[in-house]
């Protein structure tokens, strides 16, 4: 049977069989083994005309699903006139090859998809360049299948031997093209480099989460960016930076990163590292979690995952759990917050508890906020500027001698810029936030009126 043509990677607007195979480690999800899947395609604009799953305790090392489920497949494929077989599962180079010649069918595992996915949605130079680093780090051991070109070349006069395989050919431009790609990323990476390191002197927050979690809604609630929202997977894979003014800390930078999913790919991740500079670099880490989602427990460890793999510790940052608004079934928030008493529950879409986020947030960033008055005279306008942008300044009074007061609450770390001829400073005690901001307790969970919710 010959191998079916695939001229190209993208999976848009083609009908498609989903699988997946269920391994032991996955039984624990209370949802549906192709839910996030679904989804997956969804994003990618894939028509769905069939499904197809499998318990196993090990993938056949051959084909990932078992024979008799490689003949269902077949069936299925053929009846519904399918075009492409989506698996939620990576697969080997020689898995992919062994099922597309048995089902004469593109065969997408879930890395190639989610590659798919990030090409349509790139849309920054730096962003394009990541995602097709990855694309071709994943196709190199997969030439074989990926198109049926691949016949051997003859060579010209003078040469000796039957030629060179089109197949290395294809290696070697893929080669060549990723070291190039490799050296732009560079350039790329010492310019952001340059720009995360001018912000010394600013405090900095990054959003981190699953995708689809919230973030970007969350970001444009508190900041007012216009960041991209959308209930797809993977809406947002640029970083976006915007000023956020907490209360009692000034204004900090509020960064909104790429959402991380299960079985991200490796290739990904590490094309991603420039980008995610900002979260390694970051004072504070907003986990934002889908608080309605029955698998947030699973999203959590996720995301704590890939920070650990570009070398952030996750447990320090403020877990937030979102959508509270949207809670269906109480059960599964109420058990999210007897596992993590220490989260603040938000709506990011209504505002809800947005105070107490604001306020956890100044308490971690301060490390020990100071009440401060600070004299200058009034031309001091560096001075003044520094106040304005690092200080929460609660008020400023001008005398007759051309002196200004500027009573504050500033953080320690830039209490260092509050110098100079001329000028005093008088601390004053150390700040503690409150326990409760804007009727919402931060260590206690939101009450939640029967009323509020429907129950499923």
């Amino acid at each position: 049977m010959a191998d079916p043509k695939r001229e190209e990677l993208s999976v848009q607007q083609r009908r498609a069989v989903l699988v997946a195979v269920v391994l032991p480690e996955q039984e624990a999800s209370e949802l549906h083994p192709l839910d996030e899947l679904k989804g997956l395609v969804k994003t990618a604009g894939v028509e769905v005309v069939g499904t197809l799953t499998q318990h196993r305790k090990r993938p056949d090392l051959k084909t990932y699903l078992g024979k008799g489920k490689v003949e269902e497949l077949e069936m299925l494929v053929k009846m519904q006139d399918a075009e492409l077989v989506i698996f939620d599962n990576n697969l080997t180079p020689a898995q992919g090859r062994n099922l597309e010649s048995a089902l004469d069918v593109v065969i997408v595992d879930r890395s190639e998809l989610i590659l798919d996915i990030f090409n349509t949605h790139a849309r920054t130079y730096e962003a394009k360049l990541q995602v097709e680093l990855a694309q071709l780090l994943y196709q190199r051991t997969r030439l074989k299948r990926m198109w049926t070109h691949l016949s051997r070349i003859e060579g010209g006069i003078g040469s000796k031997g039957p030629g060179e395989q089109q197949l290395e050919t294809d290696r070697r431009l893929i080669d060549k093209r990723v070291s190039e790609l490799k050296r732009k990323l560079k350039v790329v990476e010492k310019r952001r480099a340059r720009m995360v390191s001018a912000r010394d002197d600013q405090m900095t927050v990054s959003l981190v989460g699953y995708t689809n979690a919230g973030k970007s809604t969350l970001m444009n609630t508190v900041t007012g960016a216009g960041v991209l929202v959308a209930d797809q997977l993977f809406a947002t894979l640029d970083t976006r930076t915007r000023r956020w003014n907490v209360p009692h800390c000034g204004d900090v930078l509020l960064s909104d990163t790429v959402g991380f999913i299960r079985d991200l790919p490796h290739n990904l991740v590490a094309s991603f590292k420039s980008t995610l500079e900002e979260v390694r670099n970051a004072d504070l880490l907003l986990h934002v979690v889908d608080g309605t989602h029955v698998d947030a427990e699973q999203h959590i460890a996720t995301v704590n995952e890939v920070l650990k793999e570009i070398g952030v510790d996750g447990s320090e940052a403020i877990l937030v759990l979102n959508k509270i608004d949207a809670i269906h079934d109480r059960s599964v928030y109420d058990v999210l917050r007897l596992a993590h008493p220490e989260a603040i529950s938000v709506s990011a879409a209504e505002g809800t508890g947005l105070a107490a986020l604001a306020e956890r947030v100044a308490e971690r960033l301060g490390d020990g906020y100071l009440d401060a008055e600070v004299e200058t005279y009034v031309g001091n306008g560096r001075l003044l500027a520094y106040l304005a942008a690092h200080a929460d300044v609660t008020e400023t009074d001008y005398s007759q001698e051309s002196r200004v007061t500027v009573s504050c609450r500033i953080p320690r770390r830039f209490l260092h810029g509050v110098e100079g001829d001329d000028t005093n400073v008088a601390l004053l005690n150390g700040y503690a936030p409150p326990a409760d901001a804007n009727g919402f307790s931060i260590d206690e969970p939101i009450a939640i009126e029967e009323n509020e919710f429907t129950a499923q």
